[in-house]
């Protein structure tokens, strides 16, 4: 069984990241984490706080000289401006004075982090996460619902990317549909070779006039004390048919597809293949026929986006995720104070007017490490060598797919 998991706050030390059941023999470096890490910061519209905040990543266990042991893989992943918030974050209980010192820059807002944040922001945790845990003060909630949180998500995803890449052969590639209302409209769908060209844009977007209305869009916003929204699309190529079941709820592979969507912070929406387009289709339009070529069977068209029945194909798998506009809006939106019961204005931290390129990332690492958990849990294997041959097994024990 693959399992993973997260821990750490936003401005705490540092954000963990544990994955178990990879198997021995997978090769993967501290390299190839980084670039995903890395990859997580781009984008058009990201803030000032993604150049002064760098990932340290430590890989403390399961790796030994570029390959996996089998063992459990533990990642941390630094916070360079920890200094900074090493009192305000402290573990354990710190005198009132340490609170009422700035960190040696002479900034009031070395100050103001220092304070209780009582002024909740609509569209977040702060409220309903003060109420249910009993808190005073939204940091404590704010530290672990924020968005950094992704990126000990996409530190595992990688090495759940390399899972899938050196079992089955599946690519993992992202773009943008829309941005706002800037979007995207050619219908051509990326493939794995166009991987570095969608890293190189700004906005990942392939199409030279949807991404200049993107970038305007975002520019806009952020005169205007704005946050903008968008769509993105992920696609898995080489995904083998007979992942997931139609026999229970729980086994159904666009069902997990969907969970693991909804879980990042701000997805508002998920569609699997064509999704609310195929409802304005009649059902002669809708599905996806089958036929024979060169000997094998294949769909005609791919509007269920690689999954029938709650299992995948053959076909590429596409998932498409909405994310909300980021609610850390310069523009603070009206709330109440906590601590007086009066109207205020929202508190504003930094934040990014736009986050749906780094939320395009995001969602190829809830891909992998959703297809990953389906592939162990159909191939598994104690080695990488041993799920190649379960999944060469299964593969050739269908007349269509032998040769």
């Amino acid at each position: 069984m693959l399992r993973w998991s997260t821990a750490g706050e936003s401005h705490g030390q540092a954000l963990v990241s544990l994955i178990e059941g990879i198997p021995a023999g997978l090769e993967i470096s501290t390299a190839d984490i980084e670039r995903a890490l890395a990859r997580r910061r781009l984008g058009h519209g990201r803030g000032a706080r993604q150049k002064f905040e760098k990932d340290e990543l430590t890989v403390l266990s399961g790796l030994r000289h570029g390959h996996t042991l089998g063992s459990p893989i533990a990642m941390v992943i630094g916070n360079s401006e920890w200094p900074k918030w090493e009192a305000v974050m402290a573990t354990d209980e710190v005198p009132a004075q340490a609170l009422l010192k700035d960190a040696g820059k002479g900034d009031t807002r070395e100050l103001a982090r220092n304070k209780k944040l009582t002024r909740p922001r609509p569209g977040h945790a702060d409220l309903t996460g003060m109420n249910k845990f009993g808190f005073d003060d939204a940091r404590n909630v704010l530290e672990r619902s924020s968005a950094r949180e992704t990126a000990a998500r996409v530190a595992a995803g990688e090495v759940a990317r390399q899972l899938l890449r050196q079992v089955a052969g599946i690519e993992i590639i992202s773009h943008v549909l829309s941005i706002g209302t800037a979007a995207d409209e050619s219908g051509h769908i990326p493939g794995p070779g166009d991987a570095e060209r969608l890293d190189s844009s700004p906005v990942r977007c392939l199409n030279p006039e949807a991404e200049t209305a993107m970038m305007a869009a975002i520019d806009d916003a952020k005169r205007a004390g704005e946050t903008l929204g968008g769509v993105v699309e992920a696609v898995a190529y080489g995904v083998p048919q007979g992942l997931g079941s139609y026999t229970t709820p729980h086994g159904r592979l666009d069902a997990a597809l969907a969970g693991a969507m909804m879980s990042v912070q701000a997805v508002k929406g998920v569609a699997i293949g064509d999704g609310f387009e195929t409802t304005r289709r009649p059902g002669s339009a809708a599905h996806d026929e089958i036929e024979r070529e060169d000997g094998r069977t294949r769909r005609v068209t791919n509007r269920a986006g690689g999954i029938e029945g709650g299992m995948s194909n053959g076909e590429p798998i596409r998932v498409t995720v909405g994310f909300k506009p980021i609610s850390t809006v310069p523009r603070a939106l009206r709330t109440i104070d906590t601590q007086t019961g009066e109207e205020a204005t929202a508190i504003h931290q930094r934040s990014d007017t736009c986050a749906v390129v780094p939320g395009a990332v995001i969602t190829e690492a809830m891909l992998a490490l959703t297809l990953a958990e389906f592939v162990a849990e159909k191939f598994g294997g104690d080695s990488i060598a041993e799920m190649r041959r379960n999944m060469r097994g299964f593969l050739d024990s269908i007349p269509e797919v032998r040769k």
